[in-house]
Protein backbone atom coordinates (compact mmCIF):
# COMPACT_ATOMS: atom_id res chain seq x y z
CA UNK A 1 0.00 0.00 0.00
CA UNK A 2 1.69 3.51 -0.73
CA UNK A 3 2.08 6.42 1.75
CA UNK A 4 -0.69 8.14 0.19
CA UNK A 5 -3.22 5.72 -0.04
CA UNK A 6 -2.69 4.63 3.87
CA UNK A 7 -2.86 8.56 4.47
CA UNK A 8 -6.28 8.54 3.11
CA UNK A 9 -7.77 5.53 4.70
CA UNK A 10 -6.63 6.78 8.07
CA UNK A 11 -8.77 9.81 7.58
CA UNK A 12 -11.83 7.85 6.40
CA UNK A 13 -11.11 5.81 9.45
CA UNK A 14 -10.83 8.55 11.74
CA UNK A 15 -14.59 9.56 10.59
CA UNK A 16 -15.91 6.18 11.50
CA UNK A 17 -14.26 6.17 14.77
CA UNK A 18 -15.21 10.18 15.43
CA UNK A 19 -18.75 8.62 14.57
CA UNK A 20 -18.48 6.16 17.22
CA UNK A 21 -17.81 8.29 19.89
CA UNK A 22 -19.73 11.09 18.92
CA UNK A 23 -22.94 9.66 18.29
CA UNK A 24 -24.98 11.60 19.82
CA UNK A 25 -23.43 15.25 18.29
CA UNK A 26 -24.25 16.73 15.64
CA UNK A 27 -22.77 14.37 13.11
CA UNK A 28 -23.04 16.75 9.61
CA UNK A 29 -21.31 16.76 6.60
CA UNK A 30 -19.48 19.81 7.46
CA UNK A 31 -18.14 18.31 11.19
CA UNK A 32 -17.30 15.23 9.53
CA UNK A 33 -15.41 16.12 6.26
CA UNK A 34 -13.42 18.27 8.91
CA UNK A 35 -12.39 15.37 11.11
CA UNK A 36 -11.12 14.36 7.74
CA UNK A 37 -9.58 16.94 6.39
CA UNK A 38 -11.06 16.90 3.17
CA UNK A 39 -13.49 19.06 0.91
CA UNK A 40 -16.93 19.04 2.35
CA UNK A 41 -17.69 19.69 -0.96
CA UNK A 42 -16.38 16.15 -2.26
CA UNK A 43 -16.57 14.49 0.79
CA UNK A 44 -20.04 12.78 0.76
CA UNK A 45 -18.78 11.49 -2.94
CA UNK A 46 -15.32 10.27 -1.14
CA UNK A 47 -17.63 8.21 1.66
CA UNK A 48 -19.81 6.81 -0.82
CA UNK A 49 -16.80 5.39 -3.15
CA UNK A 50 -15.08 3.93 0.13
CA UNK A 51 -17.88 2.63 2.36
CA UNK A 52 -20.27 2.09 0.04
CA UNK A 53 -23.42 4.11 1.49
CA UNK A 54 -23.71 7.62 1.81
CA UNK A 55 -22.76 9.38 5.40
CA UNK A 56 -26.43 10.31 6.02
CA UNK A 57 -27.55 6.10 6.13
CA UNK A 58 -24.35 5.29 8.05
CA UNK A 59 -24.84 7.78 10.73
CA UNK A 60 -29.00 6.64 11.22
CA UNK A 61 -27.87 2.95 11.18
CA UNK A 62 -25.32 3.60 13.76
CA UNK A 63 -27.78 5.28 15.89
CA UNK A 64 -30.69 3.31 14.77
CA UNK A 65 -28.41 -0.31 15.99
CA UNK A 66 -28.26 1.49 19.34
CA UNK A 67 -31.80 2.46 19.58
CA UNK A 68 -33.11 -1.10 18.75
CA UNK A 69 -30.61 -2.66 21.05
CA UNK A 70 -32.24 -0.48 23.74
CA UNK A 71 -35.54 -1.24 22.63
CA UNK A 72 -35.48 -5.29 22.92
CA UNK A 73 -32.94 -5.77 25.34
CA UNK A 74 -34.15 -2.74 28.08
CA UNK A 75 -37.68 -2.72 29.44
CA UNK A 76 -36.98 0.22 31.41
CA UNK A 77 -36.66 3.37 29.22
CA UNK A 78 -39.34 4.77 26.82
CA UNK A 79 -39.89 4.94 23.24
CA UNK A 80 -39.37 8.41 23.53
CA UNK A 81 -36.23 8.98 25.06
CA UNK A 82 -34.92 6.44 22.81
CA UNK A 83 -36.31 8.31 19.97
CA UNK A 84 -34.63 11.27 21.54
CA UNK A 85 -30.72 9.50 22.01
CA UNK A 86 -31.49 8.74 18.49
CA UNK A 87 -31.90 12.15 17.18
CA UNK A 88 -35.14 12.43 16.38
CA UNK A 89 -37.03 15.44 17.70
CA UNK A 90 -40.58 13.63 17.89
CA UNK A 91 -41.12 9.70 18.22
CA UNK A 92 -43.69 9.98 15.24
CA UNK A 93 -40.33 10.84 12.91
CA UNK A 94 -38.25 8.21 14.91
CA UNK A 95 -41.52 5.46 14.09
CA UNK A 96 -41.39 6.38 10.38
CA UNK A 97 -37.45 6.08 9.86
CA UNK A 98 -37.03 2.86 12.48
CA UNK A 99 -40.22 0.91 10.18
CA UNK A 100 -38.60 2.44 6.81
CA UNK A 101 -35.42 0.36 7.68
CA UNK A 102 -36.53 -2.76 9.86
CA UNK A 103 -40.21 -3.25 8.12
CA UNK A 104 -42.08 -3.07 11.99
CA UNK A 105 -42.59 0.25 14.50
CA UNK A 106 -40.35 0.29 17.99
CA UNK A 107 -43.03 -0.88 20.21
CA UNK A 108 -43.82 -3.30 17.95
CA UNK A 109 -39.87 -4.63 17.72
CA UNK A 110 -39.99 -3.67 21.72
CA UNK A 111 -42.75 -6.28 21.91
CA UNK A 112 -41.51 -8.96 19.05
CA UNK A 113 -38.61 -8.05 17.05
CA UNK A 114 -38.72 -9.77 13.60
CA UNK A 115 -34.58 -10.30 13.12
CA UNK A 116 -34.59 -11.09 9.67
CA UNK A 117 -35.25 -7.98 8.29
CA UNK A 118 -33.25 -6.10 11.02
CA UNK A 119 -30.00 -8.41 10.34
CA UNK A 120 -30.49 -7.07 6.26
CA UNK A 121 -31.01 -3.85 7.04
CA UNK A 122 -27.55 -3.79 9.14
CA UNK A 123 -25.66 -5.86 6.25
CA UNK A 124 -24.36 -2.33 4.66
CA UNK A 125 -23.52 -1.32 8.00
CA UNK A 126 -21.37 -4.26 8.97
CA UNK A 127 -19.79 -4.66 5.23
CA UNK A 128 -18.87 -0.91 5.26
CA UNK A 129 -16.95 -0.53 8.73
CA UNK A 130 -15.10 -4.84 7.66
CA UNK A 131 -13.79 -2.02 4.98
CA UNK A 132 -11.19 -0.64 6.74
CA UNK A 133 -12.03 -1.02 10.72
CA UNK A 134 -10.58 -4.52 10.52
CA UNK A 135 -8.71 -4.68 13.95
CA UNK A 136 -5.02 -6.48 13.57
CA UNK A 137 -3.53 -9.02 16.39
CA UNK A 138 -0.17 -9.80 17.19
CA UNK A 139 1.35 -12.59 19.60
CA UNK A 140 1.83 -9.28 22.43
CA UNK A 141 -2.46 -9.47 22.88
CA UNK A 142 -2.34 -12.71 23.99
CA UNK A 143 -1.99 -13.24 27.59
CA UNK A 144 -2.14 -17.25 28.77
CA UNK A 145 -3.79 -16.94 32.58
CA UNK A 146 -4.91 -19.78 34.85
CA UNK A 147 -8.47 -19.25 35.37
CA UNK A 148 -10.59 -20.91 38.20
CA UNK A 149 -13.76 -23.26 37.39
CA UNK A 150 -16.79 -21.03 36.90
CA UNK A 151 -20.25 -22.54 38.10
CA UNK A 152 -22.80 -20.93 35.86
CA UNK A 153 -26.65 -20.63 34.78
CA UNK A 154 -26.76 -22.20 31.24
CA UNK A 155 -29.59 -20.99 28.48
CA UNK A 156 -28.65 -23.13 25.20
CA UNK A 157 -29.34 -21.78 21.95
CA UNK A 158 -30.16 -24.60 19.16
CA UNK A 159 -30.60 -23.34 15.59
CA UNK A 160 -30.57 -20.77 13.00
CA UNK A 161 -28.46 -17.97 14.30
CA UNK A 162 -30.90 -15.08 13.01
CA UNK A 163 -33.37 -16.65 16.07
CA UNK A 164 -30.52 -15.96 18.74
CA UNK A 165 -31.66 -12.55 19.41
CA UNK A 166 -34.98 -13.86 21.30
CA UNK A 167 -32.79 -16.37 23.13
CA UNK A 168 -30.82 -13.31 24.48
CA UNK A 169 -34.12 -11.73 25.16
CA UNK A 170 -35.26 -14.75 27.55
CA UNK A 171 -31.97 -14.80 29.16
CA UNK A 172 -31.78 -11.44 29.90
CA UNK A 173 -35.06 -11.27 31.58
CA UNK A 174 -34.35 -14.68 33.53
CA UNK A 175 -31.05 -13.39 34.84
CA UNK A 176 -32.47 -10.02 35.77
CA UNK A 177 -35.74 -12.13 37.74
CA UNK A 178 -32.97 -13.96 39.05
CA UNK A 179 -31.35 -10.80 40.75
CA UNK A 180 -28.15 -11.47 38.83
CA UNK A 181 -26.51 -8.20 37.39
CA UNK A 182 -24.07 -8.15 35.15
CA UNK A 183 -21.68 -5.87 37.07
CA UNK A 184 -21.93 -8.52 40.07
CA UNK A 185 -22.53 -11.77 38.11
CA UNK A 186 -19.89 -12.79 34.90
CA UNK A 187 -21.47 -13.27 31.41
CA UNK A 188 -20.16 -15.70 29.25
CA UNK A 189 -20.45 -17.04 25.78
CA UNK A 190 -19.84 -20.56 25.14
CA UNK A 191 -19.44 -21.45 21.00
CA UNK A 192 -20.29 -24.90 20.70
CA UNK A 193 -20.24 -24.92 16.83
CA UNK A 194 -18.79 -22.02 13.93
CA UNK A 195 -20.49 -19.24 13.70
CA UNK A 196 -22.22 -19.36 10.39
CA UNK A 197 -21.86 -23.23 9.77
CA UNK A 198 -23.55 -24.84 6.46
CA UNK A 199 -26.54 -25.66 7.89
CA UNK A 200 -28.27 -22.85 10.36
CA UNK A 201 -29.63 -25.32 11.84
CA UNK A 202 -26.77 -26.99 13.53
CA UNK A 203 -25.60 -23.43 15.10
CA UNK A 204 -25.14 -23.83 19.01
CA UNK A 205 -23.78 -21.46 21.62
CA UNK A 206 -24.42 -21.23 25.10
CA UNK A 207 -25.83 -18.01 27.33
CA UNK A 208 -24.22 -18.18 31.12
CA UNK A 209 -23.95 -16.29 33.83
CA UNK A 210 -21.53 -17.12 36.66
CA UNK A 211 -23.61 -17.93 40.30
CA UNK A 212 -22.98 -20.21 43.06
CA UNK A 213 -27.04 -20.58 43.78
CA UNK A 214 -28.59 -23.48 43.09
CA UNK A 215 -30.50 -23.03 40.19
CA UNK A 216 -33.92 -24.10 40.30
CA UNK A 217 -35.89 -26.20 38.15
CA UNK A 218 -37.18 -23.75 35.33
CA UNK A 219 -38.20 -26.60 32.61
CA UNK A 220 -35.51 -26.87 29.75
CA UNK A 221 -34.92 -23.28 29.75
CA UNK A 222 -32.16 -22.97 32.33
CA UNK A 223 -29.60 -25.59 33.11
CA UNK A 224 -26.78 -25.60 35.88
CA UNK A 225 -23.39 -26.05 34.67
CA UNK A 226 -19.59 -25.05 34.91
CA UNK A 227 -16.93 -23.82 32.88
CA UNK A 228 -14.06 -25.47 33.54
CA UNK A 229 -10.22 -24.20 35.23
CA UNK A 230 -7.22 -24.58 33.52
CA UNK A 231 -4.70 -22.79 31.27
CA UNK A 232 -6.57 -20.70 28.35
CA UNK A 233 -4.84 -18.14 26.00
CA UNK A 234 -6.85 -15.41 26.10
CA UNK A 235 -7.40 -12.22 23.88
CA UNK A 236 -9.07 -8.68 24.54
CA UNK A 237 -11.70 -6.83 22.12
CA UNK A 238 -12.70 -3.60 22.83
CA UNK A 239 -15.40 -2.61 20.92
CA UNK A 240 -17.76 -3.57 18.86
CA UNK A 241 -18.04 -6.96 20.34
CA UNK A 242 -20.83 -8.27 18.30
CA UNK A 243 -18.79 -10.24 15.91
CA UNK A 244 -15.91 -11.80 18.08
CA UNK A 245 -14.63 -14.05 15.00
CA UNK A 246 -11.46 -12.10 14.05
CA UNK A 247 -10.44 -12.64 17.24
CA UNK A 248 -11.14 -16.62 17.30
CA UNK A 249 -9.75 -16.64 14.07
CA UNK A 250 -6.16 -15.17 15.25
CA UNK A 251 -6.10 -17.55 17.84
CA UNK A 252 -6.82 -20.50 15.86
CA UNK A 253 -5.27 -19.73 12.88
CA UNK A 254 -2.11 -17.48 14.23
CA UNK A 255 -1.34 -17.84 17.77
CA UNK A 256 -1.73 -21.44 18.27
CA UNK A 257 0.06 -22.97 15.70
CA UNK A 258 3.23 -20.37 16.36
CA UNK A 259 2.85 -21.24 20.24
CA UNK A 260 3.60 -24.64 20.65
CA UNK A 261 0.62 -24.85 22.84
CA UNK A 262 -2.18 -27.69 22.48
CA UNK A 263 -6.19 -26.72 22.73
CA UNK A 264 -7.74 -28.65 25.44
CA UNK A 265 -11.17 -30.07 25.28
CA UNK A 266 -13.56 -27.03 26.07
CA UNK A 267 -15.19 -25.35 23.41
CA UNK A 268 -13.46 -21.44 22.39
CA UNK A 269 -16.17 -19.31 24.44
CA UNK A 270 -15.59 -15.69 25.75
CA UNK A 271 -16.17 -13.09 28.93
CA UNK A 272 -18.18 -9.81 28.09
CA UNK A 273 -16.91 -7.87 30.82
CA UNK A 274 -18.89 -4.70 29.41
CA UNK A 275 -22.10 -4.59 27.21
CA UNK A 276 -23.27 -2.96 24.46
CA UNK A 277 -25.91 -0.81 24.66
CA UNK A 278 -25.39 -0.39 28.58
CA UNK A 279 -22.20 1.25 27.21
CA UNK A 280 -21.38 3.18 24.09
CA UNK A 281 -20.65 0.17 21.33
CA UNK A 282 -16.78 0.96 21.26
CA UNK A 283 -16.24 0.44 24.89
CA UNK A 284 -17.55 -2.42 25.26
CA UNK A 285 -15.14 -5.39 26.21
CA UNK A 286 -14.94 -9.01 25.57
CA UNK A 287 -12.20 -11.53 26.69
CA UNK A 288 -11.97 -14.28 24.10
CA UNK A 289 -10.81 -17.46 26.00
CA UNK A 290 -8.83 -20.31 24.44
CA UNK A 291 -8.60 -23.31 26.63
CA UNK A 292 -5.14 -24.99 26.50
CA UNK A 293 -3.63 -28.40 28.15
Amino acid sequence: MTAALQNYQDRMRRVLDHIDRHLDADLDLDSLSGVAAFSKFHFHRQFAATFGLSVHRYVQLARLKRASHRLAYRDDESVTDIAMDAGYDAPDAFARAFRQRFGQSPSSFRKSPDWEPWLAAFGPFDIARSKLMQTTYTTSDVTIRDVPTTKVAIMEHRGDPATLGDTIRRFIAWRRAAGLHPSASPTFTVWRSERRPASPGDYSTDLCVGTDRPIAANGDEIKAGEIPGGRCAVLRVVGHTDNLEPAALYLYRDWLPASGEEARDFPIYCQRLSLFPEVPEHEAVADVFLPLK
